[in-house]
C-alpha cells in the first residue's frame, strides 16, 4: 500500500492542474481535463467499469460492494491545485529519514523550509518526507487525496475478504477557486454519505467550517491636477485606506485562530480616480457571521455619508458551516474517528478555518465531513507530505468502508 500510494502520487503531481480564477469555463484549465481523462482510464484498468468523466471534467466511478444491505458511501477529492503558486513542472524529492532540521529545497536559489517557520515539521523526524525543489507547490492538495482514494480502491479489489458496500468515487475540478461543487450531480453520484479527502496534517477530522461571504468594494474618486486640487480632488486610494482602518485590526486572519472569525483584505487595486477592494468575511458562528456582514454594510454606509455616495458594496454569501447538516448524522464522524483509533491515528477533531467541497455538498444533500491527506504548508513552495501519512490515510479509507459493512 505504501509503495502504491507513493508511486501514484509522484505520477499525479506531474500533471499541471493549476486552476485559473479568471477563466469562467469549467474546468478552468485544460490540464485538469487531461488529468481527469487519465484517471478514468486508470480506474477502468482497476476494474471500475462505470468510471466516467462528464463535459466539465467531474470524474465518478463505483466500486461494487461484496456485502448486502450496506449504505452507499463516497470518497471525494479535487483535481486542481491552487493558483497561489504554479503547479507546472513539479519536481518532487524524497527526504529519507528526515532529521528534524531545516530542509534546503533549492541551494542555488537559497530556498529553505525552516523549522522555526513551520515547527510542526519536527513531529516527522525519522519519516520520509516528499518536498518540492522550491520553485513550485507540491500538489498534495489534493493529488495526495486522489492517490489515497485510488490506492484504497485497488486494495479492496485485491482483498475481497474485506467486506464493504458500494463505494462511490468523485473527483472535482476547480475546488481551489470555489467552484468544485457548482456542477456536482449529487443524484448521479448516488452515495448517502461521503468524505472529502482534502485535509492537512495526519489525524485531521473536520465537520465544521467557516460561514463565508465575499465583499467587493468599489470606490469612485475624482482626479484633479494636484496643483489645483484644493476642495476638488477626491482620492479613491485614501478612501480605501480609511475603509481598511475602520475594520478592526484584531479581527484579521493574522490575529485570529480556532473559532475566531475575521475580515480579510484579499485584494486592492486602483489609483486616485478609482479603486477596488476585495474582502472575504468568515465566521463559524452563524449569528456572528450575520453580524460581520451587517458591520461591513454599516461601515460602507457611514463612509458614503462622508463621501457623497462614492462607494458601492457587492456582498455575496459563498458557503456555510457544514456542521448544521452533519450533526443530525453525526455517526459519519464517529465512524471515521473509531477507524482512526483502530489504526493508531490520533484524531484531531478541529474546525476548518476555510471551506471544502464537502461544505457545499452537505447543503446539497450529501453530508460530507473532511479527512486528512497528511500534507503540510499547502499553497506554498514549502508544501510537503510524509509518506507515512499517505499510507495511513489509504488504510483509513479501507477501514471506514469496512466499518460501514459492520454496521
Amino acid at each position: 500500500m505504501r509503495e502504491k500510494v507513493l508511486e501514484r502520487f509522484l505520477k499525479y503531481v506531474t500533471f499541471d492542474t493549476t486552476a485559473d480564477p479568471k477563466n469562467e469555463n469549467c474546468p478552468s484549465t485544460e490540464g485538469q481535463r487531461v488529468f481527469a481523462n487519465y484517471l478514468v482510464e486508470e480506474l477502468k484498468g482497476l476494474g471500475l467499469s462505470d468510471a466516467n468523466v462528464d463535459e466539465n471534467s467531474y470524474v465518478m466511478a463505483t466500486l461494487k460492494g461484496n456485502t448486502e444491505g450496506v449504505e452507499t458511501i463516497g470518497f471525494i477529492a479535487h483535481l486542481d491545485t491552487a493558483p497561489d503558486v504554479t503547479g507546472k513542472d513539479v519536481k518532487p524529492r524524497i527526504v529519507e529519514n528526515y532529521d528534524g532540521k531545516d530542509i534546503v529545497l533549492n541551494e542555488e536559489l537559497n530556498i529553505v523550509t525552516k523549522v522555526t517557520d513551520y515547527p510542526e515539521l519536527a513531529k516527522f523526524a525519522g519519516e520520509d518526507l516528499i518536498v518540492t525543489d522550491g520553485t513550485t507547490l507540491l500538489g498534495a492538495d489534493d493529488k495526495a487525496g486522489i492517490a489515497e482514494i485510488v490506492t484504497a480502491m485497488e486494495y479492496l479489489i485485491n482483498h475481497p475478504e474485506i467486506k464493504h458496500g458500494d463505494i462511490k468515487i468523485g473527483f472535482t475540478p476547480d475546488e481551489e477557486i470555489g467552484r468544485g461543487a457548482d456542477l456536482f450531480k449529487v443524484d448521479n453520484f448516488g452515495a448517502k454519505y461521503a468524505y472529502t479527502i482534502d485535509g492537512g496534517i495526519m489525524g485531521e477530522l473536520q465537520y465544521e467550517n467557516f460561514n463565508a461571504a465575499a465583499a467587493t468594494i468599489t470606490i469612485q474618486g475624482r482626479n484633479v491636477h494636484p496643483g489645483s486640487a484644493k476642495n476638488k480632488l477626491v482620492n479613491a486610494l485614501h478612501i480605501a485606506a480609511e475603509v481598511s482602518e475602520m475594520l478592526p485590526a484584531s479581527e484579521r486572519p493574522e490575529t485570529t485562530e480556532e473559532y475566531e472569525g475575521f475580515y480579510h483584505l484579499n485584494d486592492i487595486n486602483g489609483n486616485v480616480e478609482s479603486a477596488s477592494m476585495v474582502y472575504i468575511i468568515r465566521d463559524h458562528d452563524k449569528a456572528k457571521f450575520e453580524e460581520r456582514k451587517e458591520f461591513m454594510q454599516a461601515t460602507i454606509a457611514k463612509m458614503n455619508e462622508k463621501y457623497d455616495g462614492r462607494i458601492t458594496l457587492d456582498l455575496k454569501d459563498q458557503y456555510y458551516n457544514m456542521r448544521e447538516q452533519v450533526e443530525p448524522v453525526k455517526f459519519v464522524v464517529d465512524i471515521a474517528e473509531e477507524a482512526m483509533k483502530d489504526l493508531d491515528i490520533n484524531p484531531l477533531i478541529i474546525p476548518i478555518r476555510g471551506g471544502t467541497d464537502g461544505a457545499r455538498l452537505s447543503f446539497m444533500g450529501l453530508p460530507c465531513p473532511n479527512i486528512f491527506t497528511g500534507g503540510l504548508n499547502f499553497h506554498s513552495k514549502n508544501e510537503c507530505i510524509p509518506v507515512v501519512a499517505m499510507e495511513k490515510c489509504t488504510q483509513l479509507i479501507v477501514k471506514i468502508a469496512e466499518k460501514y459493512a459492520q454496521r
